[in-house]
């Protein structure tokens, strides 16, 4: 019995189908079908039941798979633990932020972090905030930044800035002449709010913000799954939205002009999420000083909060 096929135990009992297991796991079907096999004449019982179809577990099965998850967390705790002890900057800090983010921080943040710290490695991705808390719950990346309150046991947030949203109207549109535009603008009856499917936080705040007094009407039958996709609807005449101001400071779509917003409560705020038992902190806590450094002048910086 090793780990590996611990890892092949667990994916197969977490997809309950072999092909999906060995997919994850990076191996071939009739591999990790035969090391499954091995390790059930090893335990002396079957772990699954199989079909043509489908492949269940048994109840000891069940049970020895928990088992082997407790197992490699426990392994995945002691690799994190080694990897404190040597230089904790001089190793791959796994970084998830929200989509509405990262394309607009990263061209400021990139070169920032470098100069901060030239032997940090950072591996990013982009997902959305409910995509990212499962990663880090499954120490799959070591913080993410996003958008919204999470209040999770065994994740620590801590606030970095807040970030105004913006009206994006139409070029062609009375109000792109003006340079304040109150809440007002956003109960225009022909030009309806636009904003991005559920699951992005940005989304939320928007449908936030138009309940709460503002008057304006969202547009129901969009699914949008990017600003890109909102501003040329945007341009189109479609509608208008609310942008972050890093995406509005960057904004290169034709047809579209971005103008501040005087709503009270008309901004986002920006944190990042980590486990409480991470060990990657003097990494972490360094990526969010080149966050804070590399903003452009503006963006309200918040304290950092007080011992965990």
């Amino acid at each position: 019995m090793n780990l590996r096929d611990l890892r092949y135990l667990v994916a197969a009992a977490e997809t309950e189908h072999f092909g999906r297991a060995a997919e994850r796991c990076h191996v071939s079907q009739p591999t990790l079908s035969a090391q499954i096999r091995k390790l059930e004449d090893t335990l002396g019982i079957a772990l699954f039941e199989r079909s043509h179809r489908s492949v269940v577990l048994t109840e000891a099965g069940r049970e020895i798979a928990t088992r082997a998850g407790d197992i490699l967390e426990r392994v995945r705790r002691m690799e994190e633990l080694a990897l404190s002890r040597r230089d904790a900057l001089d190793a791959p800090l796994r970084i998830g932020i929200i989509p509405t983010l990262c394309a607009y921080l990263l061209p400021h943040l990139l070169p920032t972090l470098q100069v901060r710290s030239p032997t940090l490695r950072p591996v990013l991705s982009e997902e959305i905030t409910a995509v990212l808390i499962a990663r880090l719950r499954d120490h799959e990346i070591d913080v993410a930044v996003v958008a919204t309150r999470v209040e999770e046991d065994g994740l620590v947030e801590h606030e970095l800035f807040d970030e105004p949203l913006w009206l994006a109207i139409p070029t062609a549109h009375a109000l792109a002449g003006h340079d304040d535009i109150d809440a007002g603008a956003l109960a225009d009856p022909g030009l309806p709010v636009l904003t991005l499917a559920e699951g992005h936080c940005l989304a939320d705040r928007v449908r936030e913000l138009c309940s709460i007094g503002t008057g304006g009407s969202l547009d129901a039958d969009l699914r949008a799954t990017s600003l890109e996709t909102l501003l040329q609807l945007v341009a189109a005449g479609r509608g208008m939205t609310l942008v972050p101001e890093l995406a509005a400071a960057g904004l290169r779509t034709p047809g579209v002009t971005c103008r501040p917003l005087s709503l009270a409560g008309g901004a986002r705020r920006i944190a990042t999420l980590r486990r409480r038992s991470s060990s990657r902190l003097p990494a972490i806590e360094t990526f969010e000083a080149a966050v804070l450094d590399c903003l452009p002048g503006g963006l309200a910086t918040r304290p950092a909060p007080g011992p965990d």
